[in-house]
């Protein structure tokens, strides 16, 4: 079976997570999916980069995820969640790119 790249599970939970609230008119169930994204991510930075990687990691998930706010007054929604969601995944490849 073939791997999913971090990074892209890491911008899919900002996207996702973004999507799911807007769509479902729910900002629980997209915080749900932030989460959950957020937890799988964690999981394998911490497995390919070790401990101080993934809390650095999980700490720029949550700071792009609170940054996506003001940034969205003004570019827009959108524009906005698919900017973190690229420094991210940026972030994450960069930092992940080679196993232990």
């Amino acid at each position: 079976m073939a791997r999913v790249p971090v990074a892209a599970v890491a911008a899919g939970g900002l996207v996702g997570g973004y999507g799911v609230a807007r769509w479902t008119g729910r900002r629980p169930l997209g915080g749900v999916a932030l989460a959950a994204a957020g937890a799988v991510a964690g999981r394998e930075w911490r497995r390919r980069s070790g401990t101080p990687a993934a809390v650095a990691l999980g700490a720029a998930y949550v700071a792009a995820f609170a940054a996506s706010h003001p940034l969205a007054k003004k570019v827009g929604a959108w524009p906005a969640v698919f900017s973190v969601a690229g420094g991210m995944a940026l972030a994450s490849w960069a930092v992940t790119r080679r196993e232990r």
